[in-house]
C-alpha cells in the first residue's frame, strides 16, 4: 500500500505513519513525502494468523481479516473453555464422570442436537484471569465462567434452555456471577415457553463469597422462586452428576424430573461432615442421600442412570412424552402394535381377588411396544406411574400394582400417584387408570405415616385433573380406592369394567365379618357355620359384581378385556379435544 503525504513531514512523523497504516489493514505499507520518487518510511504487516485470510482477494483489491484483537479474545475463550485447574480435571475420570464441557458435548453434539449459544463466559472474568507474566499459572483461583454454564441448545430436535455446573471451579459451587447467570436463564424459559434442563454437579453456596449473592432479593434464593413460577409452565429436568448439597440440593427436588447416577449422584440438606458437627452422627455420602435413598426411601428422585450416557438417554425418553410448555399437547409418534397380544389379558387377571400378579403384563398388552416408561419404580411399588402410548398417543398411566402389597395403597405410593397426576395433568397429558385395588391400607403405622394426609393428596389430583381420563376396573375397587383411582364421581370421560370387575365398600370377607360375625358365631354347627358364610360371600359378591355396577349403570361399560386396547384407544381419540373448567378460585388449598 502506497501512501503519499505533505512535504512538511519529517522522517520520524512518516515512520509512525507507516506503522500505524500498517498495523491497521495488515499489509505493507510504503509513505512518500511530497514530490519524492522514493519512499520515506516503509513498515510491514505483522504476520497473519495461520487461518487469517489473505491481505487482498483474487483481483488484488484489499481484504480485511481477523485482527490482533479478535485473536487475543479467541485465546482468552480457549482458555475459558478449559475451565478449571487441570489437576481438578485429572481427578474426574477417577470419579467416573466427564469435564463438564465434554458432557455438553455428550448432550448436544450429536446429530439432531447443538448447542446453539452460551451466555456468560467471561462472568468472573477480571477476578480471575490471569495478566502479563502469569498467564501460564494454573492455580486454584481460576474461575471461568464462574464455574456454571448457561445457554441454549437443540435436544433431540427439541430448543431447551440449560444450565452445567463446573466441577472443577471451586467444586461447582455457586456465587454472585453464577447465580445471576442461572436466574436470567430460568427467566428467559418463561418467557419463551420451552423446557429447561439442570445438570447440576455443585457443592452448594461459595460459603467465603456469599455476600451479594445468598439472602440478595436477585440471589440464590431467587433460584427457587423461579422454580416454582417455571412449575407447570414449562418441564424442568435435573441430571445430578456429584453431591449436590444445601442450596444446589432444592434444583433436584424442585425439578419435575431427577435423575440420579450410580455411584456418582448425591443430594443432602448438608454434608456428612456437617451432619457429624451436628448430629454426632457419622455417615457417608451415599448412605446420607445417595441414588438408594432417594429412589426407594424419599421418593425425591424418579430414574437412576447407569452412567451420564444413559442419564441422557433416559431424559431422551421421557422430554418425548411431554410437550414444550402447559399451552400445547405432547407429541404423537406413529402407532405400533402391543409387546403382547390383548388376547391374553383375561387369563392374566385371577378370578380370585386376593391373588397376586403383575399389573405390567395387562399393560403391555394394552400399550404400543416400545413406549412404557415408568417413574419412581422403586418407590411406593403398590402403584405404578408411567408414561406409554396407545395409538401414538401419549398417556399417563396410574395402575394399582397387586405383585406388591396387593395393591393396597400406602402412603408413599399416593403421594407418588398424586405427583404424577399432577405433572400429567399440568402437560395435558391424558391420564389411565387401572383399578385393582383393596383401598388404602389401614393400621397404627400407616397413619403415623400420614395415610389420611396423602391420600386426600392423591383424590384431590385426581378431582382436579381436566385432562381426559379413563378409568379401568380391571378388578377389585374397594373403599377409597376406587375414589383415588378415578371412579364414577371424578369426572372420567369413561368408566370400564373387565368381567373380573368389582366395586364394593370392602372384599366380601371383610364384609361378612362386619355386618354378620355376631349371627355367624351362634351357629353351632361348624359345618352349618362355613356353609352360611359361603353362601353369604357368594351372595355378596353377586351384588358388587361388575355386571351389576353396568346394570345400574354405575360403569358405562364392560368390554371383553382382548378389545381393551382397541376400546381405549377410540376413546382417548374421541375426548382428545375434551374442555373442563374448574371452579373460578385462586388455588386449592391442598398440597
Amino acid at each position: 500500500m502506497k501512501v503519499r503525504i505533505a512535504a512538511a513531514a519529517s522522517d520520524d512523523e512518516a515512520s509512525a505513519i507507516a506503522a500505524a497504516l500498517a498495523e491497521h489493514v495488515g499489509a505493507a505499507v510504503e509513505v512518500y513525502v511530497g514530490d519524492a520518487d522514493e519512499p520515506t518510511a516503509t513498515h510491514e504487516a505483522d504476520p497473519a494468523p495461520e487461518d487469517a485470510p489473505s491481505a487482498r482477494d483474487d483481483d488484488g483489491s484489499e481484504a480485511l481479516g481477523p485482527t490482533e484483537r479478535e485473536a487475543l479474545l479467541r485465546e482468552e475463550i480457549e482458555d475459558i473453555l478449559e475451565g478449571g485447574p487441570q489437576k481438578y480435571k485429572e481427578q474426574l475420570p477417577e470419579e467416573g464422570k466427564l469435564f463438564v464441557r465434554d458432557r455438553l458435548d455428550l448432550w448436544f453434539g450429536g446429530e439432531n442436537d447443538a448447542l446453539l449459544f452460551e451466555d456468560g463466559k467471561f462472568a468472573a472474568f477480571d477476578d480471575w484471569h490471569p495478566k502479563g507474566a502469569n498467564a501460564d499459572e494454573d492455580t486454584d483461583d481460576r474461575l471461568p465462567a464462574d464455574g456454571l454454564i448457561t445457554g441454549a441448545a437443540e435436544f433431540e430436535g427439541r430448543d431447551v434452555h440449560f444450565m452445567a455446573n463446573d466441577y472443577t471451579v471451586k467444586r461447582g459451587s455457586m456465587a454472585a456471577k453464577g447465580v445471576e447467570k442461572f436466574l436470567r436463564m430460568q427467566q428467559r424459559a418463561l418467557k419463551t415457553g420451552r423446557p429447561v434442563f439442570y445438570l447440576m454437579d455443585s457443592s452448594g453456596g461459595r460459603i467465603d463469597q456469599q455476600t451479594g449473592f445468598f439472602a440478595n432479593r436477585e440471589g440464590i434464593g431467587k433460584y427457587y422462586y423461579n422454580h416454582s413460577m417455571l412449575s407447570g409452565r414449562v418441564p424442568q429436568i435435573c441430571v445430578l452428576y456429584g453431591p449436590c448439597i444445601a442450596g444446589a440440593a432444592y434444583t433436584p427436588v424442585f425439578a419435575d424430573f431427577t435423575i440420579m447416577v450410580e455411584e456418582m449422584s448425591a443430594m443432602a440438606i448438608a454434608s456428612p461432615r456437617m451432619v457429624q458437627m451436628v448430629t454426632g452422627e457419622d455417615i457417608s455420602m451415599q448412605e446420607l442421600g445417595g441414588p438408594d435413598v432417594h429412589a426407594r426411601e424419599s421418593g425425591s428422585a424418579d430414574l437412576v442412570a447407569r452412567d451420564e450416557e444413559h442419564a441422557r438417554e433416559l431424559v431422551a425418553q421421557l422430554i418425548t412424552y411431554l410437550p414444550d410448555n402447559a399451552d400445547e399437547k405432547p407429541p404423537r409418534r406413529e402407532p405400533k402394535p402391543p409387546a403382547d397380544s390383548p388376547e391374553g389379558i383375561d387369563a392374566i387377571v385371577p378370578r380370585e381377588p386376593n391373588r397376586g400378579y403383575d399389573m405390567t403384563d395387562v399393560v403391555d398388552r394394552v400399550v404400543d411396544e416400545g413406549s412404557y416408561f415408568e417413574l419412581r419404580p422403586d418407590y411406593g411399588e403398590e402403584i405404578i406411574t408411567a408414561y406409554a402410548r396407545i395409538e401414538g398417543r401419549p398417556v399417563g398411566i396410574v395402575a394399582n400394582q397387586p405383585a406388591h402389597r396387593a395393591g393396597a395403597i400406602f402412603p408413599d405410593a399416593a403421594e407418588k400417584a398424586a405427583e404424577f397426576i399432577w405433572k400429567s395433568d399440568a402437560f395435558n397429558v391424558p391420564l389411565l387408570y387401572l383399578c385393582d385395588t383393596p383401598g388404602f391400607m389401614a393400621g397404627s403405622q400407616v397413619e403415623k405415616e400420614g395415610i389420611l394426609e396423602q391420600g386426600k393428596k392423591m383424590i384431590y389430583a385426581t378431582s382436579s385433573a381436566t385432562v381426559p381420563k379413563q378409568t379401568v376396573v380391571v378388578r377389585k375397587a374397594y373403599g377409597a380406592g376406587i375414589y383415588a383411582m378415578g371412579g364414577p364421581a371424578y369426572d372420567p370421560e369413561g368408566v370400564i369394567g373387565l368381567p373380573s370387575g368389582e366395586i364394593a365398600i370392602m372384599g366380601p370377607e371383610a364384609a361378612i365379618n362386619a355386618v354378620y360375625a355376631r349371627k355367624l358365631s351362634q351357629i353351632d354347627d361348624p359345618e352349618e357355620r362355613e356353609r352360611r358364610e359361603q353362601e353369604l360371600r357368594e351372595e355378596y359378591r353377586e351384588d358388587i359384581d361388575v355386571h351389576r355396577m353396568a346394570s345400574e349403570v354405575v360403569i358405562d361399560e364392560i368390554v371383553p378385556p382382548s378389545t381393551l386396547r382397541d376400546e381405549l384407544a377410540a376413546r382417548f381419540a374421541f375426548y382428545e379435544d375434551v374442555e373442563k373448567e374448574l371452579p373460578d378460585k385462586k388455588h386449592g388449598t391442598i398440597l
